[in-house]
């Protein structure tokens, strides 16, 4: 059976891809800072890591055939996301297991085409009324930019649409690598279980090794 470490397992994506795993059957961890919080939001018997994430070891990463990272934090705090990262790859260098797999922003999708194709973190921060939160689709924009050149440590990254909301699985699901998507109303959203979905499913069959892939509801 698949062993899946949750980094940030009671967050909002954490917590909907926690749930997902276990519904298909994968032996899952939450790793988190706080055990009680955990098993309130998640079940009193669940397994679980209580650590912050910055002192996890390689033998706690060993144990695990995959390692997901739902870290999140405060604006304030938004360069942890890339020190996260770099920290996990730092541990795991030259090796091919645990897979690790990043929740990453929308900000590094593109939108726009021809000339006009750019980050879609530049029309947020053009924005004045993001100010208080850009630094977060700022710094998951370098965490990938970070990730893009790391060979030797076998990772994946997945992109929400625009907008990354609480709710259902949806009933069409798209997929795309680079240039956000958009369903048929123009709207630009993924929710929490659609990218539960879309990140066990990465782990059953994985198909985007040290790439990046965007999934959103149709």
């Amino acid at each position: 059976m698949t062993k899946v470490g949750i980094i940030g397992a009671t967050g909002m994506a954490g917590s909907a891809t926690f749930k997902a795993a276990q519904e298909a059957g994968l032996d899952v961890t939450a790793i988190v800072r706080n055990a009680d919080k955990a098993k309130q939001n998640l079940g009193a018997n669940i397994q679980l890591i209580e650590s912050d994430a910055f002192n996890l070891t390689k033998s706690d990463l060993e144990q695990f055939d995959v390692v997901v990272d739902a870290f999140a934090t405060a604006p304030e705090k938004a360069y942890l996301h890339t020190d996260l990262a770099t920290h996990l790859v730092a541990t795991l260098r030259e090796t091919e297991s645990p897979r690790l797999i990043f929740i990453l922003g929308a900000g590094s999708t593109f939108v726009g085409t021809g000339d006009q194709r750019h980050f879609a973190y530049e029309d947020i921060k053009a924005d004045p009324n993001n100010a208080a939160w850009q630094s977060i689709p700022e710094n998951q924009l370098y965490e990938f930019n970070f990730l893009k050149d790391v060979k030797n440590v076998s990772w994946t990254g997945v992109s929400p649409g625009q907008l990354f909301v609480p709710g259902e699985l949806a009933d069409k699901v798209l997929y795309g690598k680079d240039d956000m998507l958009f369903d048929e109303q123009g709207r630009s959203q993924t929710t929490s279980d659609t990218m539960a979905k879309a990140i066990v499913d990465e782990i059953i069959t994985p198909a985007h090794k040290q790439e990046r892939f965007i999934v959103t509801n149709g």
